[in-house]
């Protein structure tokens, strides 16, 4: 009979010192089903400006705020529904992001006018906002701590995949059936996994051995992880929070340390902001310039697809090449397809391979920053450094859409939205290069860094 041993992490020491089993692979391919639904409810807007604005009777310029209300609502429930799972719990949370973001879809679906419009899309972003913290939270918990990074990216990946699926299913459903067709589509995809969901994810564990009146449901998913387990020790049970002292945003800009801040600050929100004014806004412009029909939301799938490979590849990149390197070149590299898509004539071949590649640059960078926040802050406040970049960078999510609605209103061409993207690239590049120097320069004082 085995016993778990009585240490005061005693489950995340069960969880690291076995390999990964059918439970770890089954969480990780739940949160990737669910992240690629945030993806689709997302990105899918996109797809639909021109069919919505005809049908509304409204500008397509108009819906920048609409996008921008979606992204807020995502960034108001990333910061207000997260600390919630801590109390009630994470599986609980998540279900009810699930129905709260396929009910609003919904009722997007359902809208006839503009502020009906507004009020859905920043409701479905409260939801979606919700979804992914708890989604990381738990994969962390049960992965371990060896592949996590690895696991945690690879959730990651879901999101563009669901971007992706959003363009195929406009493609096939918007023309036989309408831009509302699609919004129902996907308030029933989330519906019909909520049930798989309750049954299948697993709730923290962390938070049921918080009370000893949850130790048969501690056993049965401590024993898929320990098969021949029998019992738990009671020392598992109503044990007190972590007792470490309240870690304060005021700490991010202590001891020299503002500057990293506001520099990480920096590549988060400008990156954002191309990546969301691209998912947002290329189709909408694309439909003027002289290119098939299609080749919009070609564009987006490819974008996304790019996505997908560059968040698999990034975190092994930045392993062998170091993060500052990786995400400075990408920046780089982003910059000169941007020239090679001004220069060369538009021709729908080669923008789709333009965009791909972009896709790969862009959402890999984005992946990758992540990883960058970790590094740049002490243990004991890392987890602040990087709630704060993720949402000090939604700023940049807002306003992308924004920024791409004033440009379709003045009649901008494809080109020239893209070199306005080039500011944004230029920023981040800046301050990605202020940050390695930055820290050379700390190494070279510091041999043995703290970080």
């Amino acid at each position: 009979m085995q016993t778990v041993p009585a240490t005061e992490n005693v489950l995340s020491d069960v969880i690291d010192q076995r390999p990964m089993g059918r439970l770890q692979f089954e969480l990780i391919g739940l949160c990737v089903i669910l992240a690629a639904i945030d993806g689709f409810d997302t990105q899918v807007m996109g797809f639909l400006v021109g069919p919505m604005a005809e049908s509304l009777g409204l500008p397509a310029a108009s819906f920048g705020p609409v996008f921008a209300s979606t992204l807020l609502g995502l960034m108001i429930g990333a910061l207000s529904l997260a600390p919630l799972a801590d109390r009630i719990g994470r599986k609980k949370v998540l279900l009810g992001c699930v129905a709260t973001f396929s009910l609003f879809s919904l009722c997007t679906a359902l809208s006839h006018n503009y502020e009906q419009l507004l009020l859905a899309r920043f409701l479905t972003g409260l939801g979606l906002g919700g979804a992914v913290p708890n989604l990381i939270a738990l994969v962390c918990e049960y992965t371990p701590r060896r592949h996590a990074r690895s696991a945690v990216t690879l959730v990651f990946c879901g999101m563009p995949l669901g971007a992706m699926v959003a363009g195929l299913v406009a493609e096939q459903v918007l023309p036989a059936l309408g831009w509302r067709a699609v919004f129902i589509c996907g308030a029933v995809l989330p519906l019909i996994f909520a049930d798989l969901l309750w049954r299948s994810l697993p709730e923290s564990i962390e938070f049921l051995s918080r009370t000893a009146a949850n130790r048969e449901q501690v056993l049965r998913i401590v024993s898929r992880l320990m098969p021949n387990l029998k019992t738990l020790p009671d020392s598992l049970f109503n044990r007190p929070l972590a007792n470490l002292p309240r870690i304060s945003p005021r700490r991010l800009f202590e001891h020299g340390m503002w500057r990293r801040t506001l520099l990480l600050w920096l590549p988060y929100a400008m990156n954002l902001l191309i990546l969301y004014s691209i998912m947002s806004w290329v189709p909408t412009v694309l439909s003027s310039a002289r290119l098939p029909a299609h080749t919009g939301v070609e564009a987006i799938v490819l974008f996304s697809l790019g996505g997908v490979v560059g968040s698999l590849v990034q975190g092994r990149l930045m392993d062998v090449l170091g993060a500052h390197r990786v995400l400075i070149a990408q920046f780089l590299a982003y910059q000169l397809l941007v020239l090679l898509l001004v220069m060369l004539p538009l021709a729908a071949t080669s923008f789709l391979t333009l965009l791909l590649l972009m896709g790969l640059l862009i959402q890999g960078a984005q992946a990758g920053l992540n990883a960058l926040a970790a590094e740049l802050y002490p243990q004991e406040i890392r987890s602040t450094g990087i709630g704060w970049a993720l949402g000090i960078g939604r700023i940049g999510s807002i306003l992308g859409p924004l920024l791409g609605g004033l440009m379709v209103g003045l009649g901008w061409q494809v080109q020239h939205v893209f070199m306005a993207a080039l500011i944004p690239s230029l920023i981040a590049l800046g301050a990605l290069l202020a940050i390695h120097f930055s820290q050379r320069r700390d190494h070279a004082s510091h041999p043995t860094p703290t970080y």
